[in-house]
């Protein structure tokens, strides 16, 4: 494997260093665009406007470009980023903590997404959203920005083992 640009003990600070920078970034966009995933689809199809969609769209190819970024950076950190497209995609996720196959994984992004989705939808805004309202003083925004850090540390902790459990027993295993 490659040892990119950056030496390991600099990329060891450079990464989260340029990650919270890019963070603070982001959340200052999302505050001053009012941006809103969940309202950006909601717009389009109700009114065809794609201000807030464009904002979605762009947040995903960002994304990419900066894991390309970060993977041309420190390719050792991230050598298992192309493994969809050098392997057969079928196969088991390389580092994947669970060991599971695709399916299985896909099965757990599908439904805790549209969970995530729905309850979005009934509180007018997704996670990123919220959490912009919270910081600009919305007691309801305070309540789910909360919730939503005690419900991943509950699941992390006590739901997720159980969960690749029951998906080994249903044959998802690798």
């Amino acid at each position: 494997m490659a040892t990119g640009i950056l030496p390991k003990e600099m990329a060891v600070i450079a990464v989260p260093l340029v990650t919270l920078l890019l963070g603070v970034l982001i959340g200052y966009l999302a505050q001053r665009s009012g941006y809103c995933s969940i309202g950006g689809f909601r717009d389009y199809v109700l009114f065809r406007h794609t201000r807030l969609l464009s904002g979605y769209l762009t947040l995903i190819a960002a994304s990419f470009a900066g894991y390309l970024l970060f993977w041309f950076l420190t390719p050792d950190a991230m050598e298992h980023f192309f493994w969809a497209l050098t392997s057969n995609p079928l196969t088991p996720v390389p580092g994947a903590p669970a060991g599971l196959n695709p399916a299985a994984y896909l099965i757990f992004a599908a439904i805790p997404g549209f969970f995530v989705g729905f309850i979005c939808m009934l509180l007018g805004g997704c996670p990123i959203r919220q959490t912009v309202m919270a910081s600009e003083g919305s007691y309801k925004a305070g309540f789910f920005f909360i919730g939503m850090c005690v419900g991943s540390v509950f699941f992390a902790s006590f739901v997720s083992g159980w969960v690749v459990i029951l998906m080994r027993a249903l044959g998802f295993g690798a």
